[in-house]
């Protein structure tokens, strides 16, 4: 039963929390770790695109049958089996790297299945949220997930590339520990993260239409998952442009870490004032005034002269995100019943993280055919062009009561 005690005395919200803070750092440390890592043993963008792909392909592969099937199953043993599985993997790069060389075969192997758990994850605990904070309460818990989302990328980041920098296995091991504590904290939360269940005698696929349907006809959320599918391709590319850059400038591991931390601090004070954001400005403002900055944050990165300064100028972009998703997200929790909560959920992932594997590929072809300068005027052209259909969109803020 939730009550509106503040959050930091909430006992349960804050065991997921934290134990997701410690593995939301070990995630960013290893998503700085493998395209260093690639691109040390093979000198090739091409194949750190590969391995990015392949970590982001389960986003377009597993979202609509992760949902379906997250929502038949119990929440809190899909999240446990989820971190189980990641341990395993994490100690299979480790063994492969301190015995020998791991094989680009191996890494894409693990990846995939490492952003396989992560979808699964990701949805049974996003549905769990109502069960944990009052409903009142919601955006407010979501800017303090973004928050941790962008403090986990603050610290992550920098760290992964000293970790990298000490030895190549010793990132991945440090992941391999963070899920361990992620998957020991779920064994103390006590109220059940679901509502009572019907017996359930639709197949999978009619569970996938049920959330596909619902989400057809939220006129709102349909256009905005579209949009944010085309800003998921430069947001997600911009990370391996930014680490090709840095190294051409003569950026070190560590400081490739630091620059890109940047972002998660900018982030984090985004987060702060997202809630504040959320309740003074209207939804269409904060959507389109964050496409639009994107878009201008991608284009002044090719007159950056330094890594810093590279730096400074992606995170100024990264600071309105939070409040996006607020907006976004708070919108879906008011409209979606609990048993349909992680469906909708697959289903608006599915659209606009589907294209989320395409970025890495995309960087990587473009990153060899025309550098990253070229690359990050494409990059910044193509946001534009989302800004400027978001901006003639009919994008009138629904009412939900």
């Amino acid at each position: 039963m939730t009550t509106t005690r503040p959050l930091w005395r909430n006992r349960d919200f804050m065991l997921l929390w934290s134990g997701q803070v410690v593995s939301t750092v070990g995630m960013r440390i290893s998503s700085l770790a493998y395209p260093l890592l690639v691109l040390a043993e093979t000198g090739s963008a091409l194949q750190a695109g590969v391995v990015g792909f392949a970590q982001t392909l389960p986003f377009l592969l597993l979202y609509l049958p992760a949902g379906a099937l997250v929502d038949r199953l119990d929440r809190r043993r899909v999240m446990l089996a989820a971190d189980g599985v990641r341990v395993a993997v994490l100690a299979s790069v480790v063994a492969a790297l301190s015995w020998g060389e791991a094989t680009l075969t191996h890494l894409v192997l693990a990846v995939f299945l490492d952003g396989a758990c992560f979808v699964f994850f990701q949805l049974a605990e996003s549905a769990a949220l109502p069960h944990l904070v009052h409903r009142a309460q919601l955006p407010t818990a979501l800017a303090q997930n973004q928050a941790r989302e962008n403090g986990a990328e603050l610290a992550g980041q920098p760290l992964g590339g000293v970790l990298f920098a000490i030895g190549h296995a010793v990132p991945f091991a440090v992941n391999a520990a963070s899920f361990a504590v992620s998957l020991l904290s779920l064994l103390f939360i006590r109220p059940r993260l679901q509502g009572p269940r019907e017996r359930i005698n639709n197949t999978l696929l009619a569970d996938i239409a049920e959330g596909l349907t619902w989400l057809w006809r939220q006129r709102f959320l349909r256009a905005i998952v579209v949009l944010i599918g085309a800003t998921n391709i430069v947001l997600n590319a911009l990370p391996l442009v930014l680490i090709v850059r840095a190294q051409g400038m003569g950026a070190s591991p560590a400081l490739i870490g630091v620059l890109l931390s940047f972002s998660g601090l900018a982030a984090i004070l985004g987060a702060f004032a997202a809630p504040w954001l959320h309740r003074r400005l209207p939804g269409r403002v904060v959507i389109i005034g964050s496409l639009w900055v994107w878009a201008a944050g991608t284009a002044v990165l090719v007159a950056m002269p330094t890594p810093l300064a590279l730096g400074a100028a992606a995170g100024a972009g990264a600071a309105i995100g939070p409040a996006f998703n607020v907006v976004v997200n708070a919108y879906r929790y008011a409209l979606a019943p609990d048993h349909l909560q992680a469906r909708t959920q697959s289903a608006g992932r599915m659209i606009a993280w589907g294209t989320i594997p395409l970025a890495p590929l995309v960087a990587g072809v473009l990153l060899a055919a025309i550098g990253s300068t070229g690359t990050l005027l494409v990059l910044a052209a193509f946001m534009g062009a989302v800004a400027l259909v978001a901006s003639l969109l009919d994008l009138s803020w629904p009412r939900t009561e």
